[in-house]
């Protein structure tokens, strides 16, 4: 095994144990992450729902068939390790608010593991899911701005799509040019990365 492979498998072990936010939610916390370090596109999102906290698998929900329609890929291409990392600022299901509705992402938890993760995958392009993680990675960007234009992250191209959560109804209502126009854009430049034609 390389000395690459080797580091990668020690974080791996390393967020899969981590409990940092046991007292914080108030059960028994589910780190996740699908990928390897050879993942041709990083993906991050906010955090797991609770349906992933359940089953362990990323975007096994509503939001997750919803990205499939929006990326124009099956579910085994977008499992691939060798093709998607997925990881979210939260590894773990956040619980609910008072609302009733999740609860935001623990930032706490993108400090701690996040710039390790970006430096142990050999990934060519980033995706960025959602307001909440736009803004960690882009914090003086206006959200609709970064969603319409090509951004960079270390130096590799990245994308910024809106969440596909079927709550986010209002956002995507009132931009139907995301659909129209850049989501084309989006989907060749995926198909690219990952070598479909």
């Amino acid at each position: 095994m390389s000395a690459n492979m080797t580091d990668f498998e020690n974080l791996r072990q390393q967020i899969l144990n981590c409990r940092l936010c046991r007292d914080r939610f108030g059960f028994e916390p589910r780190p996740f992450f699908w990928g390897s370090a050879r993942s041709k596109i990083f993906q991050v999102s906010q955090a797991p729902s609770l349906k992933v906290h359940l089953s362990g698998k990323p975007f096994d929900d509503a939001s997750g068939r919803r990205l499939l329609q929006w990326y124009d890929i099956d579910a085994e291409t977008f499992y691939n390790t060798d093709n998607f990392y997925i990881t979210a600022l939260s590894h773990c299901y956040p619980g609910k608010n008072s609302q009733g509705t999740d609860k935001s992402p623990g930032i706490y938890c993108a400090h701690q593991w996040m710039e390790k993760e970006m430096k142990a995958v050999e990934n060519k392009l980033y995706i960025i899911i959602g307001s909440q993680a736009a803004k960690y990675f882009f914090p003086e960007i206006k959200f609709d701005f970064l969603v319409f234009h090509d951004m960079t992250l270390n130096n590799k191209p990245a994308i910024v799509v809106p969440h596909p959560s079927p709550l986010n109804f209002r956002w995507l209502k009132t931009h139907p040019e995301f659909i129209e126009k850049r989501l084309p854009q989006i989907r060749l430049q995926i198909k690219q990365e990952l070598g479909i034609k």
